[in-house]
């Protein structure tokens, strides 16, 4: 693996070669992230869709009954899980996406105490899909910060994202 650039993730490490970006989980937290999701996010998708089900039921159930205000939080919960589900659907848990199928990447900035960094690589599957996989960097109790530079000039060096210096 010459000329191989690494930085960290939350659940591991990305190894940018010339031919291919490669994804590695490492640890607690990527083993975990392996078992739950695996290389694909339909899994996950249906376990909220239910959740999602579940609150609308009970937002209903609630109103039957007369509980205005619980049956209002449980309908937005729900509203909120359901936009979530059809925004995450062409998201994609590959952990191999090769160089020539990438269309774009996007940096996007953490919002301090909510969000994570983190790269959003736009990709063609093999059957010819745009997909989008998300490409989380540390947190601020792991040394963020100096990841999330690390990883920029990387994928600047590389010609994947252009930086405005």
């Amino acid at each position: 693996m010459e000329n191989e650039k690494t930085f960290k993730t939350k659940t591991g490490f990305c190894h940018i070669l010339p031919e291919k970006i490669v994804l590695t989980r490492d640890g607690i937290i990527g083993n975990v992230a392996s078992v739950t999701v695996g290389n694909n996010i339909s899994r996950i998708l249906i376990k909220y869709g239910v959740l999602s089900i579940l609150l609308f039921y009970l937002a209903f159930d609630g109103y039957t009954k007369g509980q205005i205000a619980l049956s209002i939080l449980f309908g937005f919960l729900g509203i909120y899980l359901a936009y979530n589900i059809l925004n995450s659907i062409n998201n994609s848990a590959t952990p191999i996406i090769p160089r020539q199928k990438i269309k774009e990447v996007k940096f996007k900035k953490a919002i301090i105490g909510l969000t994570r960094s983190r790269f959003e690589v736009l990709f063609e599957d093999e059957k010819g899909k745009i997909k989008k996989r998300l490409i989380m960097l540390p947190g601020s109790l792991t040394d963020g910060q100096n990841e999330t530079e690390k990883a920029i000039k990387i994928m600047a060096d590389e010609k994947l994202i252009v930086t405005s210096k």
